[in-house]
């Protein structure tokens, strides 16, 4: 398991904790996001049907980027409460791509008082292409919008002063695919 943690700049009292499990299954990952804390004091976006949409970082989202050790290019996968996704490709750094999943990543969301879990499954298809094998790096995040609309940051590591999630040395978990 997985601990993200806040971005010194903002802290949210609200949440216990956020941690993500990864699990290796077919030809894809599995990841499991679970949020515990005081979740009145959030906003949860309502459930939608599944698309995918453009803007989830605006409100609370769970996100995985993926890069391959020792190239510049990496993708960005945002999911929400909601079940509405996104995925972007960059070139290199903010260097937006044009591309699309080959398929949707399947979404479950599930909440109980004090606990908010985000199970999804993502296709190794989906991930940045790797010819040679390398190790996959992952930075896996969430915003989380206060219910004073205030957002908070989370990564498994914070490199520079500001929030950004882009940064390649907060891609810090590797694995193989």
């Amino acid at each position: 398991m997985l601990t993200l943690i806040p971005h010194p700049t903002t802290p949210c009292p609200a949440v216990e904790s956020l941690h993500v499990a990864m699990t290796r299954v077919n030809a894809g990952w599995h990841l499991c996001y679970t949020l515990r804390g005081d979740l009145q004091q959030l906003r949860i976006p309502a459930p939608q049907i599944p698309a995918a949409v453009d803007g989830l970082w605006e409100h609370t989202c769970f996100e995985a980027f993926i890069g391959v050790l020792n190239s510049a290019a990496y993708h960005e996968f945002n999911f929400s409460p909601s079940h509405q996704w996104a995925a972007y490709a960059f070139s290199d750094y903010r260097q937006r791509v044009d591309w699309q999943t080959s398929h949707a990543p399947r979404m479950v969301t599930t909440g109980t008082t004090g606990q908010l879990l985000v199970d999804i499954h993502l296709a190794v298809a989906d991930f940045p292409a790797n010819p040679a094998h390398q190790p996959l790096q992952l930075g896996l995040t969430a915003v989380l919008e206060t219910a004073a609309g205030e957002k908070t940051y989370w990564a498994l590591a914070h490199p520079t002063k500001r929030p950004d999630f882009h940064h390649r040395d907060g891609f810090t978990h590797a694995i193989w695919s």
